[in-house]
C-alpha cells in the first residue's frame, strides 16, 4: 500500500510541476498579480505632491464660460494671468488637444501669447498601429510605436514644447505605465508631458534616459525599452485643485503657481479629452481624472522614483523551490504542523511582498509561488492522509481484535508498513488449553458450551492484552498467544509468565462457577517458550493472519501438551530471563514428539 501510494504521488507531483510551469509560461494568473501590485501601491502612497497645481476645467468654469470648447481667445488673458512677473511657473503643460483650427483671430491671439512665454507645453497623440485614439495596451517591457504623430496646429506648434500624452492601458483596463517617449515614423522622439514638464522643472531625468534610446533618437528596426511603471503617490484631493475661470478672473494668489508645474486638464462631470474619456482605472484610485494621472508621473520624474520588479528567474526560482519544499513537508512533519507551517510561508510571502514593495518599491510576483506551494502542499498532505487512514484502517482490522488498544495506536504512530510477509524475530509463546472441556461439551447445550467458553476466552484475552500480549489465535479450546510482536515489549518474557500466572488466578472464579451450575471441573495448562521464529502477515490477499511459525512455536505447543491441569510450565529459555520475578519447581527433562533431545522444563510455582 504505502509504495503504491508514493508511486501515485511520484506521478501527480510530477504533472502538477508541469502544470505549474504551463501556467507561470501563459503567465495565466497576472491578473491576481496585478492585484496584488495594485494593493501594495495603493498602501504604499505617500500622498504628497511635489509644487504641481492643476487647472481644472470643472463645473464652475464651463458655467461662466460656456459649453466647451471655449473660444481660444480665452487662454491669452488665462496664460497672462499664469506668467505674473515673480511668480511665473516652471512649466504649463495643457491635456488639451489642439489640433484644428478655430477662428482666425482666435488662434492668432493665442499663438501670439504661446509666443511670449517659453514655459509652454502641448500635447501631442501619437497613433499606434491598429489604433486611432491615444489608448495603447502593451505588455510589461513592449514597446511605443507611432505611425503617426498628431499634434497642434502649426501656428501654435511652433511657439510651444511639444509632448505626447499616450497613455499605457494594461490588459486589465488599468493605467500602470507611461511610455516615455515615442517614435515616429521618421525616427524622431517624442517625449511624454510628465517628462517634458519634468525636464522643465529642473528634475534629473538621466535614470529615466536609459530606457529610452542613448542617442535620444528611435530606429524603427531597433526600439528602446520606452516605458515607466508609474509610481502612483497622489489622488485628486492631495494635488492643489484651481478653477479655470478663477484663474482667468485673477481670483488666485499668484504665488501659488510660483515655479511650480501646472497642469491644465478636465475634472467636469461629462467632458472628455481626445480620446474620448476624461478619466480612467489606476492602481490606487478606480476613477482618476487623467489630468491627475500626468501629475503622478511628473511627481515621480521629479522625486526620482522608480518601480522595480523582481527578476523573472527569481520568481521561478522561488516557485520551484517552494513547490519541492511543499511536497516533502506533509510526509516530514505531522499535518498540524505541516499546516502550520503552510501557512507561516504563505504569511511571509504575502506579508514580505508589501514590506518590499514599501521599503523599496519593488514588486515580487509570489501568485506563481502561492499556487505552486499549494498545490504541493494539498496534493501531498491529501495522499499522506488516505495513506494514513489506509493504513489505519488496516491496522486496525489486522490487529485491533487481538492487540492492546495501547499496540494499535502505537503501530498507527509509528506508521509501520504492514504488508504480506514475516521476519525473524525473538518470540516468547504462549501455549494454553482448556482441560475438562470434553466432559463439560456433553453436558452443555450449544448456546451454553459457547456462552461459557466466551466468558473463559475473555477473561485469558483480556489478561493477555493488559499484558501487551498479542491474540494469535483460537483453536477450538487452545489458544496461541504472542509476546514481542507486533512491536518490541521488553521484559516480554516476564510479562507472558505474568500472563499466565494471571489467567491461572482468574480461572478459579470461573472454574468454581462452571463447577455449582454444570457439576464439571475445568482447568487450563498453559506452556511457554522463548527462541527466534517468523512472524508476519501469513496467507494470501484473499486471507491473510498475523501470526508466527517455527520451531519454537513448535516446542511452546509441545511443552503446553505435557501439563497437568492448572499447571504452568516454562522452557529453559524462560527460566533464566525470569527466575529473579518467579519462584519454580523443580525442573526435569521431558523428549517432546518431534524432537531427538529432551528439553527442560520447570513448573511456575508463585510470583517471586
Amino acid at each position: 500500500m504505502r509504495e503504491k501510494i508514493k508511486r501515485i504521488a511520484i506521478v501527480l507531483n510530477v504533472l502538477l510541476l508541469i502544470a505549474v510551469c504551463l501556467v507561470y509560461q501563459q503567465k495565466s494568473l497576472q491578473k491576481i498579480d496585478n492585484l496584488i501590485f495594485d494593493y501594495e501601491m495603493k498602501q504604499a502612497a505617500g500622498h504628497q505632491a511635489k509644487d504641481i497645481v492643476v487647472v481644472a476645467i470643472d463645473d464652475e468654469s464651463l458655467q461662466e464660460l460656456g459649453r466647451f470648447p471655449w473660444d481660444r481667445a480665452v487662454y491669452a488673458p488665462f496664460l497672462d494671468a499664469l506668467n505674473q512677473p515673480g511668480y511665473e511657473p516652471k512649466a504649463i503643460a495643457f491635456d488639451i488637444v489642439f489640433n484644428e483650427a478655430s477662428d482666425p483671430d482666435s488662434d492668432a491671439a493665442f499663438a501670439e501669447t504661446l509666443a511670449a512665454y517659453d514655459n509652454i507645453i502641448l500635447p501631442v497623440v501619437g497613433v499606434t498601429e491598429g489604433d486611432f485614439t491615444n489608448r495603447t495596451t502593451l505588455h510589461r517591457d513592449e514597446y511605443m510605436k507611432a505611425v503617426s504623430i498628431q499634434g497642434p496646429i502649426p501656428s501654435f506648434a511652433e511657439h510651444a514644447r511639444l509632448a505626447n500624452i499616450n497613455r499605457v492601458v494594461s490588459e486589465d483596463g488599468v493605467i500602470r505605465q507611461t511610455v516615455l517617449k515615442i517614435a515616429s515614423e521618421e525616427g524622431e522622439a517624442v517625449p511624454s508631458l510628465g517628462y517634458v514638464a519634468a525636464e522643465m522643472a529642473g528634475a534629473d531625468l538621466g535614470k529615466y534616459d536609459r530606457l529610452t534610446d542613448p542617442d535620444k533618437r528611435f530606429d524603427r528596426n531597433v526600439v528602446a525599452k520606452n516605458t515607466m511603471t508609474i509610481d502612483y503617490q497622489l489622488v485628486q484631493d492631495d494635488v492643489i485643485t484651481v478653477p479655470f475661470v478663477q484663474v482667468l478672473n485673477g481670483e488666485i494668489d499668484p504665488s501659488v503657481f510660483k515655479d511650480s508645474v501646472v497642469l491644465v486638464g478636465f475634472t467636469a462631470a461629462g467632458l472628455s479629452d481626445d480620446s474620448g474619456q476624461d478619466s480612467g482605472v489606476t492602481p490606487i484610485d478606480k476613477h482618476m481624472r487623467l489630468v491627475y494621472v500626468h501629475a503622478n508621473i511628473i511627481n515621480q520624474l521629479l522625486n526620482g522614483t522608480t518601480v522595480g520588479f523582481v527578476p523573472d528567474w527569481a520568481t521561478l526560482l522561488a516557485t520551484l523551490v517552494l513547490f519541492g519544499l511543499f511536497i516533502l513537508i506533509p510526509w516530514r512533519l505531522k499535518n498540524i504542523y505541516s499546516i502550520l507551517l503552510f501557512l507561516v510561508v504563505a504569511a511571509i510571502l504575502l506579508f514580505g511582498g508589501q514590506q518590499l514593495y514599501e521599503t523599496s518599491a519593488v514588486h515580487a510576483n509570489i501568485v506563481y509561488a502561492l499556487l505552486a506551494m499549494t498545490l504541493a502542499y494539498l496534493a501531498n498532505v491529501s495522499m499522506k492522509s488516505y495513506l494514513e487512514s489506509s493504513q489505519k484502517s488496516f491496522v486496525t482490522r489486522q490487529f485491533g481484535r487481538y492487540l492492546s488498544p495501547d499496540l494499535v495506536k502505537e503501530i498507527v504512530s509509528k506508521d509501520m508498513d504492514i504488508e504480506l510477509g514475516g521476519d525473524s524475530k525473538v518470540l516468547t509463546i504462549l501455549f494454553l488449553d482448556i482441560r475438562g472441556f470434553t466432559p463439560l461439551s456433553e453436558k452443555l447445550t450449544p448456546a451454553e458450551l459457547v456462552d461459557t467458553l466466551n466468558t473463559m476466552f475473555n477473561m485469558i484475552t483480556q489478561t493477555a492484552l493488559s499484558n501487551r500480549g498479542t491474540i494469535d489465535k483460537f483453536i477450538g479450546d487452545a489458544a496461541m498467544i504472542l509476546f514481542n510482536a507486533p512491536l518490541d515489549v521488553e521484559d516480554h518474557e516476564r510479562l507472558a509468565v505474568k500472563t499466565a500466572w494471571e489467567i491461572q488466578r482468574g480461572m478459579n472464579a470461573i472454574r468454581s462457577q462452571i463447577s455449582e451450575k454444570y457439576g464439571c471441573e475445568v482447568n487450563v495448562g498453559i506452556g511457554i517458550h522463548t527462541g527466534v521464529a517468523v512472524v508476519g502477515n501469513i496467507g494470501s490477499y484473499l486471507r491473510v493472519d498475523y501470526t508466527a511459525i517455527g520451531d519454537n512455536v513448535n516446542i511452546a505447543a509441545r511443552i503446553e501438551s505435557q501439563t497437568k491441569p492448572g499447571q504452568i510450565l516454562v522452557s529453559e529459555a524462560v527460566y533464566e530471563k525470569t527466575k529473579e520475578h518467579f519462584d519454580y519447581g523443580d525442573s526435569e527433562e521431558r523428549m517432546f514428539k518431534g524432537k531427538s533431545q529432551a528439553i527442560r522444563v520447570y513448573e511456575v510455582v508463585r510470583p517471586a
